[in-house]
């Protein structure tokens, strides 16, 4: 299909064409309208005139007689521009005035008429049209006057001419904006083909044009970018967790197989059969929660957990967390509170109490503080506080240990998958628990902040709060919980 083809085949083009339609449409018909009433303004006014000079004629007759009417009519046909005069006797042969020649039966009937007509004073004998009236005047003899409507013939003449020219020039006009705006549109939409053609070629990478018109084209693309680089940062994830998989999850498999040829090698009783069997259990253990974990993670970011939401209170999932983790937290020498407020919001409560409970686990785990980095004669603090609160618009689901912390450089780092900086190189860990809990942030709207707490990390759940009136009733007379 050529270029010209492609054009006129376009919606754009096609609108084009049926608006310009009915512009032309409704163009004719307003001119035409203008037309029709000149044409009778034109006649209203022939007639007016004409029935005033009938009127005045008629009364001289009536006064002067025959040869009053027939002087009056003589003056008269000698005016530059005279109407039509016609006097005829009973027996129909003209006795005065300047018409040379009627339609048939024209003075045969009395009242108002068109017909064609010659006068006696033109030379080519041309025929015109007019307007006239006769009427029977005393002794059967019967009187025309009339008024020619070549006056109305040109004007409708004009006004025909110019609706052609205008209807013409409507349909130029209109086919050559269609054209251009077709071809405008046209360009845009090869580009955002182009792009789409090197995009499924494999190039995530390209984004479609964005003008400056912010026009519904320049908005559809912009997002559809948003989009490109949500399904980019979705492959690169893909790609990050298949890499990531090959790489951290070969060396527990292999560690799992060895030890199992292992046991099968060396093994010489039941109790060492029992004790590699417990230790590959284990292992297992390892892997199936490092796989529930990416799971999780992949379910967050799916958006697939949106049909489990509900509205309920973070305060809850606070204290509920603390019970839960607080014996562990005191087999390590760690002390766990929580301060917990009302906070109503809507979302996923599993998720949300798995995201906050990783980050416990993480403090538990990794913050122990470090007696290195405490001042001389100052006791390193060992207490991890879980914090609910509302901040504006947010709610706020805060974990706060003393220990090593994250470096600034290190924060936006440590959320992606399977990573595990080297402070925490030998614990044990998958290096999923920080990526879980981005996850399920942004799927609420949210976000994961990681902060200084001096000595410490503060991790932050960022969630939009919800004002739900039934769960503020419930929580509205609920004191603040230190425990």
């Amino acid at each position: 299909m050529g270029a010209f083809g492609k054009l006129i085949r376009t919606t754009a083009f096609r609108l084009t064409l049926v608006y310009l339609f009915l512009f032309a449409l409704f163009a004719a018909s307003l001119l035409a309208f203008f037309a029709w009433n000149t044409r009778r303004l034109i006649t209203e006014q022939i007639t007016t005139i004409v029935n005033a000079e009938a009127s005045e004629i008629n009364e001289i007759y009536l006064r002067r007689g025959l040869n009053g009417l027939g002087w009056t009519i003589d003056r008269r046909t000698r005016r530059p521009g005279a109407n039509l005069y016609l006097i005829t006797a009973p027996n129909g042969v003209s006795v005065g005035g300047n018409v040379d020649s009627l339609s048939p039966g024209v003075m045969a009937t009395t009242g108002w008429s068109e017909t064609l007509y010659r006068r006696l004073d033109d030379n080519d004998k041309t025929e015109h049209r007019a307007l006239v009236k006769v009427t029977e005047l005393s002794n059967g003899f019967r009187l025309l006057v009339g008024r020619d409507l070549d006056e109305r013939r040109r004007l409708f003449g004009i006004v025909a001419k110019g609706t052609q020219w205008s209807v013409l020039v409507v349909i130029v006009l209109g086919i050559g904006g269609g054209i251009f705006v077709s071809r405008r549109v046209l360009q845009r939409i090869d580009a955002m083909t182009g792009t789409a053609q090197r995009i499924m070629a494999g190039d995530l990478s390209g984004r479609l044009p964005v003008g400056r018109s912010g026009d519904e084209l320049d908005r559809l693309a912009g997002n559809l970018n948003a989009m490109l680089e949500r399904i980019e940062a979705l492959m690169n994830g893909l790609k990050e967790v298949s890499d990531n998989i090959a790489h951290d999850l070969k060396t527990p498999l292999t560690r799992l197989r060895n030890r199992a040829e292992e046991a099968l090698a060396r093994s010489s009783s039941e109790a060492d059969y029992r004790a590699a069997l417990e230790r590959t259990i284990e292992e297992s253990d390892g892997l199936i929660r490092t796989f529930n974990a990416l799971l999780m993670i992949a379910r967050a970011e799916s958006g697939q957990a949106r049909g489990n939401m509900d509205d309920f209170d973070a305060a809850d999932v606070a204290n509920g967390i603390h019970e839960l983790y607080e014996p562990l937290a005191e087999d390590d020498g760690m002390t766990l509170t929580v301060k917990a407020s009302a906070v109503p919001v809507h979302g996923n409560r599993e998720l949300i109490s798995q995201a906050l409970a990783n980050l416990v686990e993480n403090a538990i785990k990794y913050g122990k503080p470090s007696a290195a980095a405490q001042p001389l004669g100052v006791k390193a603090a060992r207490e991890i506080v879980i914090e609910a609160r509302r901040e504006g618009d947010q709610a706020l689901l805060s974990v706060t240990d003393h220990g090593p912390g994250i470096p600034e450089a290190d924060r936006k780092h440590a959320v992606e998958r399977f990573v595990r900086l080297e402070a925490s190189r030998t614990m044990p860990g998958s290096g999923l628990g920080l990526s879980l809990a981005s996850a399920v942030a942004t799927l609420h709207g949210g976000e994961l902040r990681l902060g200084d707490a001096h000595p410490g990390l503060v991790a932050t759940l960022v969630l939009p709060a919800r004002a739900g009136e039934r769960l503020a009733a419930q929580t509205q007379d609920v004191p603040q919980k230190v425990a």
